[in-house]
C-alpha cells in the first residue's frame, strides 16, 4: 500500500511526525530525591505476571483515596519509590510506523508491569495509534484500534486502572484544509467512535464530557484534570473559553491539585521538533492562562524526549516515548531513551515527586544528569529542580 512522504504528511498536516524504527537507548538513572537504584533483570518480564501483588480497584468517587497495605509498591527487582498520597502511571507516543498493529517491546513491558505500580490512575500524553496518513482507509484505522485494545487499553481495563489520556496527531489530528475541514477527519471519527463505545469505558469520574474524546474534564482521587486537545499548534478560542470556564468551576478549584493534559507541549524541547508548529503558539499567553487558575502540571507528549521541567509558577512534564522514535533533548547530547513516569503526590501540601524508568535498561533516569535548562525556540524551560533566573 503506498504511503505519503513525510513531506506530504508536514504539508497536510502541520506537524513534524514522528515514527521511524529507533535503535535501543541507553538511559541514566532518575529519582527526583535519591538517585541509587537497581536494573531489573529483562529476561524476568518475558512473565507476563512479573510480581505476585495484586493492583487494588479503583476509586469510585472524586474524593476518596485509595490506600494501600505495600508502602512501597513495584515490580519485582524494580527501584520502589514511597508512594503517595496518589499515585500516577504517565506514559505517551506508544505507536510505531503508520499503519502499524503492533507495539513495539517497551511498550508491552510497561503495560505488563504497570499494575505493580498500583497507580489510582494511568495518564497518556497522545499517540495511542499510527494514523495521519491520507492512505490509510477507514477499516486500516479502525483495525490499529482494535490493536490498542488488544495490547494496551484492555490490558488496563482488566487491571481496573482508571485510564486518562489526550488525542495525539496521529490518533485524530485537528489540523485543517484550506475549505476549515479537518483533514484527517477519518482519524477523528474513528478515535470518537472507539472512546465513545461504552466497551472502552476509560473508568474514570467524568466532570464534563466536552467533545470527548478530544476534550473533556475528570476528577480522581481529590484531583482535577482538564484534557484540551493540542494534536496541532493551535488552541482555540472556543477551547480556551471552555477550559477557562471548568477551571474556575466549583470542581476544579475546590480540588487540591489541578492538571492539565495535552499531545504538544508548551515549549520546544526535543531535537526535530524544536520548529514552529511542534509546540503550542502563544506558549507564554497560555502558561500565564493555566497559572491564572492554578494549574499545577501541564503534561505533554509529541517531542519523545523525556525533561521534568518548569517555567513561571507551572511545572511541565514532558512524558517522554514508549513507542518508536526517541528524540535528544535540544540542550546538551544525552543519547534518546524510552520512558514511563511514576508520579507521587502529596495532596495538602501539593507536591509531586516523580520516579521514571529507562524501560530499555529498566534503570531509574538520575534527574542531575539532564541539562538544568533547556534553551527552547519559544523559550527558556528550567529543570524542575533548578529556580528560575
Amino acid at each position: 500500500m503506498a504511503k505519503l512522504s513525510r513531506r506530504q504528511l508536514f504539508i497536510f498536516g502541520g506537524i513534524a511526525l514522528g515514527g521511524g524504527i529507533a535503535g535501543a537507548a541507553q538511559g541514566f538513572l532518575f529519582r527526583n530525591y535519591a538517585p541509587s537504584q537497581t536494573a531489573a533483570n529483562p529476561a524476568a518480564l518475558n512473565n507476563p505476571n512479573p510480581s505476585a501483588s495484586q493492583p487494588p480497584a479503583p476509586s469510585n468517587t472524586a474524593s476518596k483515596v485509595r490506600s494501600s497495605a505495600n508502602l512501597k509498591p513495584a515490580p519485582k527487582g524494580l527501584y520502589a519509590p514511597t508512594r503517595g498520597d496518589v499515585r500516577l502511571v504517565v506514559i505517551s507516543d506508544l505507536n510505531s510506523a503508520y499503519g502499524s498493529t503492533n507495539y513495539r517491546e517497551s511498550v508491552k513491558t510497561a503495560i505488563r508491569l504497570i499494575p505493580d505500580w498500583e497507580p489510582d490512575l494511568v495518564l497518556c500524553g497522545g499517540d495511542m495509534v499510527a494514523a495521519q496518513s491520507l492512505s490509510l482507509n477507514r477499516d486500516e484505522v479502525d483495525a490499529m484500534w482494535q490493536a490498542f485494545d488488544r495490547y494496551i487499553s484492555g490490558p488496563l481495563r482488566a487491571a481496573k486502572l482508571p485510564f486518562g489520556f489526550t488525542v495525539g496527531n496521529h490518533d485524530g489530528s485537528g489540523a485543517l484544509s484550506s475549505g476549515g475541514k479537518f483533514t484527517f477527519q477519518t482519524d477523528r471519527e474513528a478515535a470518537r467512535t472507539y472512546w465513545r463505545d461504552g466497551l472502552h469505558d476509560p473508568q474514570i469520574n467524568f466532570v464534563d464530557r466536552g467533545d470527548f474524546p478530544f476534550y473533556y474534564t475528570f476528577a480522581q482521587n481529590e484531583i482535577f484534570y482538564l484534557v484540551w486537545d493540542a494534536s496541532t499548534a493551535t488552541i482555540t478560542k472556543t477551547q480556551l473559553d471552555w477550559a477557562a470556564q471548568a477551571l474556575s468551576s466549583k470542581a476544579a478549584q475546590g480540588a487540591k491539585l489541578r492538571i492539565v493534559i495535552g499531545h504538544l507541549p508548551l515549549y520546544g524541547i526535543a531535537k526535530g521538533r524544536d520548529n514552529y508548529g511542534n509546540f503550542l503558539d502563544d506558549a507564554d499567553e497560555l502558561r500565564r492562562f493555566l497559572e491564572k487558575y492554578k494549574v499545577h502540571t501541564y503534561v505533554s507528549g509529541h517531542h519523545h524526549a523525556y525533561y521534568p521541567g518548569h517555567r513561571g509558577k507551572l511545572e511541565l512534564l514532558h512524558a517522554g516515548v514508549l513507542g518508536d522514535g526517541p528524540r535528544r533533548l535540544v540542550t546538551g547530547n544525552l543519547p534518546p531513551n524510552h520512558t514511563l513516569t511514576v508520579v507521587d503526590i502529596k495532596l495538602d501540601q501539593a507536591e509531586t515527586a516523580y520516579t521514571t524508568y529507562d524501560m530499555n535498561t529498566l534503570q531509574v533516569i538520575d534527574q542531575s544528569t539532564l541539562p538544568p535548562v533547556i534553551h527552547a525556540p519559544n523559550g527558556k524551560v528550567y529543570r524542575r529542580d533548578v529556580k528560575e533566573t
